[in-house]
């Protein structure tokens, strides 16, 4: 476990009553393997996970598909935006390895915008063209 990143108590969503409230009334954003209810609301980052047996019949893919999502969740929490989060996984999730797991939950989480977003890669300089005039050297 990383030094100093830890997920304690109080930053899971547990109570059934807490599921009813973010599901009422949290903004969702889905990708194919996992869908995001993000209520914002003061506090630190708080993570609820929903895997029912639609997505694996099986106990131990389910545990699995959470405990990749918490360890994701667990780093990402100092850089996420204020809120309770749950996390509901779809069928494909299943199928998909760890890393692709990891992959889906950031990229779902930045186009919910709770991340900022990732630096584009691309030819273009990250810095804006100096506005200098060029002398022709007359």
């Amino acid at each position: 476990m990383t030094a100093g990143v830890r997920y304690p108590r109080h930053v899971r969503v547990r109570a059934r009553a807490d599921f009813d409230r973010i599901f009422a009334s949290a903004t969702r954003t889905a990708s194919p393997m996992l869908a995001v209810h993000l209520l914002s609301e003061a506090g630190p980052a708080r993570l609820g996970l929903a895997v029912s047996r639609k997505v694996d019949k099986r106990a131990v893919g389910r545990n699995r598909i959470k405990r990749v999502l918490r360890d994701a969740f667990r780093l990402m929490q100092p850089q996420l935006a204020p809120g309770s989060y749950v996390v509901v996984a779809r069928p494909a999730a299943a199928q998909a390895d760890n890393p692709a797991l990891r992959a889906a939950f950031l990229n779902v989480l930045r186009r919910a915008r709770a991340l900022p977003p990732s630096a584009a890669a691309g030819t273009m300089p990250a810095s804006p063209i100096p506005s200098t005039p060029v002398s022709s050297g007359a």
